[in-house]
């Protein structure tokens, strides 16, 4: 097995995001923490949206994009590059706090409005939640994908 290719301490992957103020967020947190972002198409906006542009502000080109045509495209990416998947999902059990992060580690969020599919769960090396002991459904995609990269980072030692 070949090590993976790695630029940043871990990376963020979004599939099929619908909000494209959450995705703006998401890549100004990226370009500050230097992490890539994949997006899983399609999206359910276009990249060139005003929200987005608002959310990133002018971290949007600091930041680095990868879009994926389709789900199929970028998991045969990840899989050619020896990535581990982990999946964010409210159907989880696996606590995030509890879970080993290792440098390469693919952090998958799915849609706002849907989450990922059954396939996506069954592709996934991991299924992780973060717990809500307040009983909310979920969180905001943008507030889970700090949490979980700022576990990431910091047990992976990214400076």
């Amino acid at each position: 097995m070949r090590p993976p290719c790695v630029t940043g301490p871990f990376d963020i992957a979004l599939y099929q995001p619908d909000i494209p103020g959450n995705t703006g967020a998401i890549l100004r947190l990226a370009a500050c923490l230097g992490v890539q972002v994949h997006i899983v198409e399609p999206a359910g906006f276009d990249l060139s949206d005003r929200t987005l542009k608002r959310a990133g502000m002018d971290y949007l080109e600091m930041a680095a994009l990868t879009r994926h045509a389709n789900w199929e495209m970028f998991n045969a990416w990840r899989v050619d590059e020896n990535r581990r998947l982990l999946l964010f999902s409210t159907r989880a059990a696996l606590p995030y706090a509890g879970f080993d992060y290792r440098r390469g580690d693919i952090l998958l969020f799915g849609r706002e409005s849907a989450g990922a599919p059954d396939h996506v769960h069954a592709a996934a090396d991991e299924r992780l939640t973060i717990p809500m002991p307040g009983g909310g459904r979920s969180l905001n995609l943008a507030v889970a994908a700090a949490m979980a990269a700022g576990e990431a980072m910091r047990q992976v030692g990214a400076r």
